[in-house]
């Protein structure tokens, strides 16, 4: 079925030019908040706005309909600047149902639009929500601009003449016809959403249809209705020049494990066990087959470390993705590709934990995991990305650092990265540099190859199985230093201890020095890692813009630090440390440079908003 090409007419009402905005759609786990969130953040994308969204949905996804634990949201902050978060207060918020209006209104601006569902206020619907009045009729809502819309009736309405549908088929097209409503109160085109439901659902010409027709009923009722007396428009971002596409974090992490494995002309392997919220690494993988991509769903989470080991001695780009949970059963194997010097990447996509934990939620909570999660002295590299589109960059670095320095790399990303997106400029595969990979050659003078000899980065050779010459043991018992033989010396022990300690220590020497935005010495560092780099940078800006001394340095290099952050933090009065966890970067950095640190932390499942981090930078400037 051919998508309708029908234009739709030009707005009759006035329109308001805004900066930007911030809207957030929510209702039940099963109304596809998430898919018309997407869909809104795409649009907006094509649109030309610097765009940055934040998914927020439970684990609990089957809960049952109009509660409190199965509400789903999807936010979207769009703009005609540049933006690193989605946004602290909302503009506009569609509550399609009570539970949906009850979790999420204490974030609407005074005066902000709220648009309901007004047929789903019904008893029940406002019992499972916990209401003993009806928020539409008892005056709470009087503070905000509240849109009452019989959506149920309405989007009935628009899809009845499409044959085929069932009632249940019908009602779950309103999130189209709230989409639609939505579209037309921004200013948004429809064209980039009638070509996904064509490609998601051109199976099922009725669905194609229904969704079309309530997706354009959405946007006539905004146009014809009185309640609505004009709409909001959001110009084009100016960005740097080139193409752009709305990208997620997960998505950009797997493009960039496929570009370095191209890169470094090498066969990727992807040993993985699903787990929220890495899953969509692995699964976006497996879609690579023609780029040399070759993925395995493994059995446990140590089946796929010792897959993910077994590659890299092969020969292969080897990458394991987990999170917090899967790390900690990943960490005697974890040990043994450390003791072995083999060059791969094992990927942590954070959640808020312990244990189980928040499976869909976000938290920084496994940096001292990363650091000290495995038996006796294991040092390893730990990079970790600051955004979605940073995702792509950090999965180059950390194999670049991987092959020159012969061990595995610990790559964080966090669930707020994962599932949030943003406009990201395709780069030119030609252009990014090219990573160097070395193989011993075959030796034919007979004498035994030295598998320990080092270099001066103290990297051993990534000899290959098979290759002529270059036989030799591998296993976890202590080597003996350049020979690899097993050792039980304990001097040999001390010394290869040292050894591995100081090579994660020399990449120091290999990743640039830190660098600060803002003055260069003054009263107030703010220090930021991760997924904070957004609200922080934001925060900074503000508190810069108001005539404060505060300067923002943010890192992506957590093990070893650069070179002359002992010196930089030395510049300022105080250091600042803005965490998703309880300070395990602030005891990293007091215990490193012996100097106190405040902390400003917080484990809510949520990321920071802009206010909470200005707030703390005002009150220790003054």
């Amino acid at each position: 079925m051919a998508v309708s090409t029908e234009q739709l007419p030009t707005s009759s009402k006035s329109t308001v030019v805004l900066e930007g905005a911030t809207v957030r759609l929510a209702g039940d786990s099963g109304d596809g908040m998430q898919v018309v969130g997407g869909q809104f953040t795409a649009t907006s994308a094509l649109h030309g706005n610097d765009v940055a969204t934040f998914p927020d949905f439970p684990a609990e996804i089957r809960a049952p309909r109009g509660t409190l634990a199965g509400v789903s949201g999807f936010q979207v902050q769009f703009a005609s600047r540049d933006i690193f978060t989605p946004g602290d207060t909302l503009n506009a918020l569609v509550a399609m149902n009570p539970a949906a209006l009850v979790t999420n209104i204490g974030d609407l601006e005074k005066g902000g639009i709220l648009i309901v569902n007004s047929e789903s206020f019904e008893s029940k619907d406002l019992k499972l929500a916990r209401l003993d009045t009806n928020p539409l009729e008892d005056g709470s809502l009087d503070e905000y601009r509240v849109f009452k819309v019989r959506l149920d009736t309405l989007n009935r309405d628009a899809v009845r003449d499409v044959d085929g549908l069932t009632s249940s088929l019908q009602d779950r097209c309103k999130n189209f016809f709230a989409l639609g409503l939505i579209y037309w109160l921004f200013g948004r085109d429809l064209d980039a959403t009638l070509r996904f439901v064509q490609d998601k659902f051109g199976a099922k010409p009725e669905i194609v249809a229904a969704n079309e027709k309530a997706l354009r009923a959405g946007w006539y009722y905004g146009e014809t209705t009185e309640a609505f007396d004009h709409s909001y428009q959001v110009e084009p971002a100016q960005l740097q020049p080139g193409t752009y596409r709305n990208i997620m974090g997960n998505q950009a992490l797997a493009w960039g494990l496929i570009t370095a494995a191209r890169l470094s002309n090498k066969e990727l392997f992807c040993g993985s066990y699903p787990i929220t919220p890495a899953s969509p690494v692995l699964e976006e993988l497996s879609g690579f087959k023609h780029f040399n991509v070759r993925t395995v769903q493994a059995e446990d989470e140590i089946a796929s470390m010792c897959s993910a080991i077994g590659a890299a001695f092969g020969g292969a780009m080897a990458v394991t993705s987990s999170s917090g949970p899967g790390i900690a059963l990943k960490g005697e194997a974890m040990g043994l590709a450390m003791i072995l010097e083999l060059p791969m990447l094992i990927i942590n996509i954070q959640r808020g934990g312990p244990s189980t934990g928040l499976p869909t939620k976000t938290e920084q909570s496994d940096l001292l995991q990363a650091m000290f999660g495995r038996n006796g002295e294991s040092p390893l590299p730990i990079i970790a990305a600051r955004s979605p589109g940073d995702c792509f960059e950090v999965a180059q670095e950390a194999w670049r650092l991987a092959t020159r320095f012969m061990m595995p790399v610990i790559v964080l990303s966090d669930g707020y990265i994962a599932n949030g997106s943003e406009p990201w400029l395709i780069p030119v595969v030609e252009d990014l540099p090219k990573i160097f990979v070395e193989h011993p050659a075959p030796s034919t003078n007979g004498e035994p190859f030295m598998p320990y000899q080092r270099n001066e980065r103290l990297a051993r050779p990534w000899a290959l199985p098979g290759t002529p010459g270059l036989m030799h043991r591998v296993g976890g018992l202590e080597k003996e230093d350049v020979t690899g033989n097993v050792s039980y010396d304990p001097d040999n022990h001390q010394h290869m201890t040292n050894l591995r300690a100081d090579r994660v220590a020399r990449i120091a020497n290999d990743i640039p020095v830190q660098e600060v935005q803002g003055p260069p010495a003054g009263t107030l560092l703010v220090l930021s890692w991760g997924g904070t780099y957004g609200a922080c940078t934001t925060a900074v800006r503000r508190c810069q813009a108001d005539g404060l001394s505060v300067a923002h340095a943010h890192l992506r290099y957590l093990n070893p630090f650069p070179l002359n952050l002992g010196e930089v933090l030395g510049r300022y009065d105080e250091v600042l440390v803005p965490e998703l966890n309880m300070g395990q970067l602030r005891l990293l950095v007091q215990a490193r440079y012996v100097r106190e640190v405040v902390g400003l932390n917080k484990v809510k499942g949520k990321p920071f908003t802009v206010s909470e981090v200005a707030a703390k930078i005002r009150q220790l400037v003054g």
